[in-house]
């Protein structure tokens, strides 16, 4: 068999295995006298409050389904946080990501052997905001982090190096020495970045849990763009490529501090039994590295996250209790309390408590079409507005005092501010007639919207509001992100540097 190096052409069939098997889930865990992290539980791991919310395991009702969401949209228009002065902005329901929280755990701990240590690391990259990561921290959940920006964002939200993870297919020797230098659980994507972690080991002790990443190469989802487990994914060890599994194998061999194992095989349009079946790979090569080990080096299986959402209704499906329970049914040696867990899901803790909401400035017609043009387009929705099919929004029409609008449905497109044609939320879509002065509230876009800017014409950040009942009946806001300000588009567009090039050359 070749040396595997990590540069070799992948596997040409792609095929899946044969059976459609596993779990996921994840935890951080570090048995006694091995190097790594606190077992969560264990003093400097747990959150600066207890974890609040029900657990009543539906993932809470989305923003949606009416109430809440059409409560704060009004409140929003009555309050003024929303209008002609500021036509757009976006709204969080802490209520529903509490209850989301609250369903993830209990999903997980329903499945789990009592005792097994159980890390929930909220993937950062989904919804970058410093009061919603403090917010999930305060409801048990830690954070799994893809750059030293995201690092940055979690230790400002109080998220403890015990409740952080660290995964990025780019890793700089820069940020493994800070992550191992604070006790942060680190992956290793690839054959080279265990290199440099084999130097950053020998030169100095750490409490870091450390793993390696595969790819178990089952297959992607319906998005081509957001699978990681097909066969020419750019993340971690292609367990399918010539010499790989060996590889791997040899390398926890030659490393008694590698404790971890990792694999992210889901995303948006990914069936749960193909991601089940990635993790039962997971589990397996896991056993087999014990096995040859002669001992449980391996204590801790990090299966990553990549729950899909329903865009297309209020419901929350499939909920954490649905693969919780497929994950047992598949693998359930994965919870009988030989490893530890940890779970990275990002997406479907957020996308469905939060709205971007926005103004109709104008209402129009062209070749007979109705046309809404309003303050939200590619700016906050860029993935809907390129690639509509993958990532279609629905669009609530709300009056110009916030109250859902009633009215026969009428076929229109619902426009952008951004100088394209195709900067489009919605295009041919039946609803209400949105006229001038009404709102247009995007939905399920607590997740990837509003938190990933696209400066599209210099378009502004809008300001982000969470809420919640005020105790009296009624809506009370919270400020998440102020809206940007044009000095600060001007600053962040070189305006200090105004006379650089005309001045230098």
């Amino acid at each position: 068999m070749a040396a595997y190096t990590g540069t070799g052409d992948a596997d040409a069939t792609g095929e899946e295995p044969d059976d459609p098997t596993k779990k996921l889930d994840a935890v951080p865990y570090a048995p006694e006298g091995k190097p790594g992290g606190t077992a969560v539980g264990e003093p400097g791991s747990t959150p600066d409050s207890e974890p609040r919310g029900s657990s009543d395991g539906d993932q809470g009702p989305a923003v949606g389904g009416g109430s809440r969401r059409d409560e704060a949209v009004r409140a929003a228009v009555e309050q003024g946080l929303v209008g002609p002065a500021t036509p757009i902005i976006g709204l969080l329901d802490v209520t529903g990501i509490r209850a989301s929280a609250a369903a993830l755990r209990a999903a997980f701990d329903a499945v789990t052997a009592p005792g097994t240590p159980v890390l929930h690391a909220f993937a950062v990259k989904a919804t970058p905001l410093v009061p919603v990561l403090r917010l999930l921290h305060r409801e048990g959940i830690g954070a799994e982090v893809a750059s030293p920006g995201e690092l940055a964002l979690a230790r400002a939200a109080g998220v403890p190096p015990a409740r952080t993870v660290l995964d990025s297919p780019a890793k700089t020797p820069a940020e493994l020495r800070e992550a191992l230098a604070l006790g942060i659980a680190v992956n290793a994507d690839n054959p080279q970045e265990l290199d440099r972690l084999d130097a950053l080991v020998r030169s100095a002790s750490t409490r870091s849990p450390i793993g390696i990443r595969v790819n178990p190469q089952v297959g992607g989802g319906s998005i081509g763009a957001l699978s990681t487990a097909t066969a020419t994914s750019k993340f971690g060890v292609a367990l399918r490529d010539e010499g790989a599994r060996e590889w791997v194998v040899r390398a926890y061999l030659d490393r008694p501090w590698l404790t971890r194992l990792h694999a992210h095989s889901g995303s948006q349009g990914m069936p749960l039994e193909l991601m089940a079946r990635a993790v039962t790979e997971t589990y397996g090569l896991a056993e087999e590295v014990n096995e040859r080990a002669g001992r449980r080096q391996i204590d801790t299986l990090d299966i990553g996250g990549g729950l899909p959402v329903n865009f297309g209704s209020d419901t929350h499906t499939p909920t954490y209790e649905e693969y919780a329970r497929l994950l047992a049914e598949t693998v359930p040696g994965l919870f009988d309390g030989r490893y530890g867990l940890v779970t990275e899901f990002g997406r479907s803790l957020l996308a469905k408590h939060g709205v971007v909401l926005a103004r109709v400035e104008y209402a129009k017609s062209a070749g007979g079409r109705a046309i809404a043009v309003t303050h939200a387009g590619v700016q906050v929705a860029a993935r809907t507005v390129y690639a509509p099919k993958s990532w279609p929004l629905r669009v609530a029409a709300y009056d110009p005092k916030g109250r859902p609008k009633a009215g026969p449905d009428v076929v229109q497109d619902v426009a952008g501010p951004a100088c394209f044609a195709g900067d489009l939320l919605a295009e041919g879509r039946s609803m209400p007639l949105l006229e001038q002065g009404d709102y247009a509230a995007a939905l399920d876009t607590g997740a990837y919207y509003f938190a990933h800017h696209y400066a599209y014409n210099s378009l502004a950040r809008p300001g982000i509001h969470g809420f919640g009942p005020d105790g009296a009946g009624g809506v009370r806001f919270a400020v998440v992100r102020t809206p940007q300000t044009l000095d600060e588009i001007v600053a962040e567009s070189g305006g200090a540097h105004a006379g650089s090039l005309t001045g230098t050359f």
